[in-house]
């Protein structure tokens, strides 16, 4: 049993903490007691309307406080969740019918039967005629699906996910181990609650009795500002408009303002450290916060995985994701592709997804194919080259590993991101999404030009496309994670990406 985390959870008032709910109006506060006996009234009310045990009830809906009482109330049923994203999901009778959804909350508006508005939660949160009837006891079992996750998907419809409650105890533990998350700490979260791993670290508070602070990605840097978090959960695309903020701060300021100064007034004075995973984090900016004296510390992990690796003050190495934690094990094939081994698997199969792709990610055992090049140091940190399916093939048999070129070009404050392809296998060209309006293009070619001087003829980039309009989320050039949709990029780009007359030249 998983007593260690989710049996804890459901079954044990927390101690101190609070959690704040932060939007774009302001905070709500509450303490992580009161959250624990709302999330009870929730779980009575659902019972109420019919969900039981092993029942799916389905959360469609950007973060809000609704969301994580829907979440710990279904825990406390033993009942599965399915967060589905917004934007991604639309909350129709299909959905529904496919996702074999007892109850579908979304902020969203919605006629399908079974969809409720995700508002009707606060009233019930507040009823304290729920209160008098007790909860029946129940017991997650390591092997037992708490929720459904689905992958951000760069093509095609997301791939659904059973995730374990082995997996997340797992996970939990192996964190704290190394972290030591406690009172007076308060951790940032506002990527999508539908991302699993967003929810641990509210498990996380549940557990420790620390703070944790709830944002949407909209209201991070005003909430930063307000609530002056100790730890920050970001993907690289956030660290790098951070440090462009930090960046115009000093300009502002002239020689009045030190980085630490600017990097305090941007995410407050307690940081101990910052996160960082799911998308390759540039050496550049990870070395800019860590001068700055917010130490950032990047990790490795899947979907398909959880967290598999994580670089810490105790262990920490420059251009690795870290060592592998416990519970882990990472094998490197003779190609040179990067599977994981899990004590308590996430699962060994995908939920929802086409015939063969589990197969294809998935081995008899339960060992994940990440698809990820990579290579373990003698002392066991984990170094990713880049995707197999990114090796670019010329016509004369060299293979080229796009990641590094693309880091290289990526380097630059004025590219927010770089996708390489190879039209006719001959030469590299480059789509570049600026990072400002109008694009810098005296300094991408200047990029361009640095770039290429420190590599072999094969892995010289011949032209750069300038992405007009930049990538984003809703443009569906990026995913929920803000990582560059490469199928999705080349259709938008196809054609100046094989004319030889478009873009900026190589010289």
């Amino acid at each position: 049993m998983t007593q260690d985390t989710l049996g804890r959870i459901v079954a044990t008032e927390p101690g101190d903490g609070h959690i704040r709910v932060a939007s774009l109006l302001g905070t709500q506060t509450l303490t992580l007691r009161e959250l624990y006996r709302r999330s009870g009234r929730v779980a009575r009310w659902l019972t109420g309307q019919g969900v039981r045990p092993g029942d799916r009830i389905g959360i469609l809906a950007a973060n809000s406080l609704e969301w994580v009482l829907l979440d710990l109330a279904a825990l406390r049923l033993k009942a599965e969740t399915a967060g589905f994203e917004p934007g991604k999901f639309a909350p129709t009778g299909d959905l529904i019918r496919r996702y074999g959804i007892r109850l579908l909350f979304t902020d969203r508006p919605a006629e399908a039967p079974g969809a409720v508005p995700i508002g009707e939660v606060t009233e019930v949160s507040q009823r304290a005629d729920l209160d008098g009837v007790p909860l029946r006891p129940v017991t997650w079992g390591p092997k037992d699906v708490t929720t459904v996750k689905f992958t951000s998907g760069s093509t095609g419809e997301p791939k659904g996910l059973g995730a374990t409650a082995g997996s997340i105890d797992s996970s939990l533990r192996a964190v704290q181990q190394i972290f030591e998350h406690g009172p007076g700490d308060d951790l940032f979260v506002f990527l999508p609650l539908s991302l699993l791993q967003q929810r641990y670290w509210i498990y996380s508070a549940l557990l420790h009795g620390h703070d944790v602070t709830v944002s949407t990605y909209e209201a991070a840097f005003a909430a930063l500002r307000r609530v002056r978090p100790t730890v920050v959960m970001g993907v690289p695309a956030f660290y790098e408009t951070a440090k462009r903020q930090i960046e115009a701060r000093m300009r502002r300021a002239g020689d009045g303002q030190t980085v630490g100064q600017a990097a305090r007034a941007v995410f407050g004075d307690r940081i101990r450290y910052l996160w960082t995973g799911s998308a390759p984090a540039a050496s550049s900016m990870l070395r800019f916060f860590t001068e700055a004296g917010l130490p950032i510390y990047e990790g490795y992990g899947l979907n398909e995985t959880c967290i598999v690796t994580k670089n810490h003050p105790k262990a920490h190495r420059d251009g690795s994701v870290g060592q592998v934690l416990p519970g882990k094990e990472v094998l490197i094939g003779e190609d040179g592709v990067v599977s994981v081994r899990s004590e308590h698997p996430v699962n060994d199969h995908y939920a929802y997804c086409r015939p063969g792709d589990s197969e294809r990610v998935f081995g008899p055992d339960g060992t994940v194919r990440t698809g990820d090049l990579g290579y373990l140091d003698e002392d066991g940190f984990l170094f990713i080259r880049g995707r197999a399916d990114d090796v670019i093939v010329l016509d004369n048999g060299k293979k080229v590993i796009v990641r590094p070129i693309e880091e290289d070009m990526k380097a630059d404050p004025a590219i927010a991101e770089c996708v390489l392809f190879c039209p006719g296998q001959t030469e590299l060209v480059a789509v570049v999404s600026p990072a400002a309006e109008p694009a810098d293009e005296k300094a991408i070619a200047a990029r361009l030009a640095l770039t290429n001087a420190v590599r072999a003829a094969d892995e010289r980039i011949g032209r750069a496309i300038v992405a007009d309009p930049p990538f984003s989320i809703d443009n569906g050039l990026l995913t929920s994670q803000y990582k560059p949709k490469r199928g999705r990029i080349l259709d938008v780009y196809h054609d100046a990406v094989h004319d030889p007359e478009e873009g900026i030249h190589a010289v």
